[in-house]
């Protein structure tokens, strides 16, 4: 229980003392940081200005993230297939698995 309980607040003091040096950086001194207030537009950030370039930029990473999944899938299906030492079963199984992949990329 000890063990635990040390577990459990040791996380806790390093999070809040890490604070600390951030504070320590604040520029409390600077008078126009207090009077100025600008609002930016938040899509800038991102280096996108337009709705457009972000729903362009998501379906970019959307489409990264399925091409990682399908790549995963092609191995995984290749590595069933070869692994099957005969079995049918498994041999059925692994050529299902690059079947679909192959389907889901033509889809997508």
């Amino acid at each position: 229980m000890r063990k635990k309980l040390i577990l459990l607040i040791l996380p806790v003091f390093f999070l809040l003392f890490v604070a600390f040096p951030v504070l320590a950086a604040l520029n409390s001194n600077d008078p126009a940081a207090a009077t100025s207030v600008s609002l930016t537009n938040p899509l800038e950030v991102a280096g996108v200005t337009t709705p457009q370039q972000l729903i362009g930029k998501i379906i970019s990473a959307v489409l990264g993230i399925i091409g990682s999944v399908a790549l995963l899938m092609f191995i995984f299906g290749g590595l069933v297939w070869m692994t099957a030492g005969g079995n049918e079963k498994k041999v059925s199984q692994g050529r299902d698995i690059l079947m679909w992949a192959a389907i889901g990329l033509i889809i997508i």
